[in-house]
């Protein structure tokens, strides 16, 4: 067992080549999400409207659950700059999905911190409970599989984020799979309530 596994990038949710994502169907800010993305657009001059991309994006992650070609094309136009420069953003964040995902993302922490306090048999439990490898959905549509770097609670260690929000700390191999069941019988609800914004 390596303490810092390799991670493979060429794969699963995070494919560098442009050609490999969907296109998917014409999209289109909702009203109401037009209106949320010129509230935040607003907070910028005029001349810097293009600096709204990281919000845009999450929009359109929430509107249709991933970023196709398409949606990148409609932020460019959105916020005044080049489909190029959408993509760069879209292939720097591992928090923007470039393929359609599970109603839960299950993100393991594969950093130094994590892989010394066994990040890694948390993986292989979650694959071998779910029955997918890393970057795979389930076939319920459920659940996908990810490995991430850090996700900033080190002294937390090893550390699982659900759905780019909540933490679930000092992860063993059967918390992790008590933690999909719980997601499976009460939703939500099941999550500790420790995100990016509260600290315990």
């Amino acid at each position: 067992m390596s303490f810092h596994p390799e991670m493979h990038y060429e794969s699963g949710q995070h494919v560098s080549q442009r050609e490999l994502r969907p296109e998917g169907e014409l999209f289109a800010f909702t009203p109401a999400n037009r209106e949320r993305l010129e509230r935040v657009a607003a907070h910028y001059p005029p001349e810097h409207r293009r600096s709204a991309v990281i919000p845009a994006l999450y929009i359109v992650q929430e509107q249709q659950g991933h970023i196709t070609a398409s949606a990148i094309r409609h932020v460019a136009e959105v916020i005044g700059c080049t489909p190029a420069e959408v993509d760069d953003v879209v292939t720097y964040y591992a928090m923007f999905f470039r393929q359609p995902v599970g109603q839960y993302v299950i993100q393991v922490c594969r950093t130094l911190s994590c892989a010394l306090r066994g990040a890694e048999r948390v993986t292989q439990e979650i694959s071998k409970t779910l029955g997918v490898k890393v970057g795979e959905t389930d076939p319920t549509g459920t659940f996908t599989l990810m490995e991430m770097e850090c996700l900033g609670a080190c002294d937390r260690a090893p550390v699982v984020m659900v759905n780019n929000e909540y933490w679930q700390e000092c992860q063993s191999p059967e918390d992790a799979a008590q933690l999909l069941d719980r997601l499976k019988a009460r939703g939500p609800a099941a999550l500790t309530g420790c995100h990016l914004k509260v600290e315990r």
